[in-house]
């Protein structure tokens, strides 16, 4: 598993660059905040439920969550399950809502 910072994915993201997000947090956290990424709670992907990911296998996938922890499990658990190119978001939103206050 690679880490991103938040730095690297803001700037791509304003560069006009599609990024395949994943957001790993439950569904009352991504209403709150969110950057645009599939919402793929944590649980699902534990439960080996990734049907809608399947596309994206050989696809660089950015996974995150509320400070990166949940995010490094799940990119952890894609990497065991044949994702090859999964990069976990380091800090999380928490981090990403410090540096870049809406």
């Amino acid at each position: 598993m690679e880490n991103i910072t938040i730095d690297e994915v803001q700037q791509r993201i304003s560069s006009g660059e599609s990024l395949n997000l994943v957001d790993v947090r439950e569904p009352h956290e991504n209403a709150d905040f969110n950057i645009g990424g599939i919402l793929h709670p944590l649980g699902r992907i534990m439960a080996f439920q990734v049907d809608e990911l399947e596309a994206l296998r050989d696809q660089e996938l950015i996974v995150y969550c509320r400070s990166g922890n949940r995010s490094g499990q799940a990119a952890l658990m894609l990497e065991t399950m044949g994702f090859s190119n999964v990069k976990n978001l380091v800090g999380g939103m928490l981090a990403w809502r410090e540096r870049y206050p809406a």
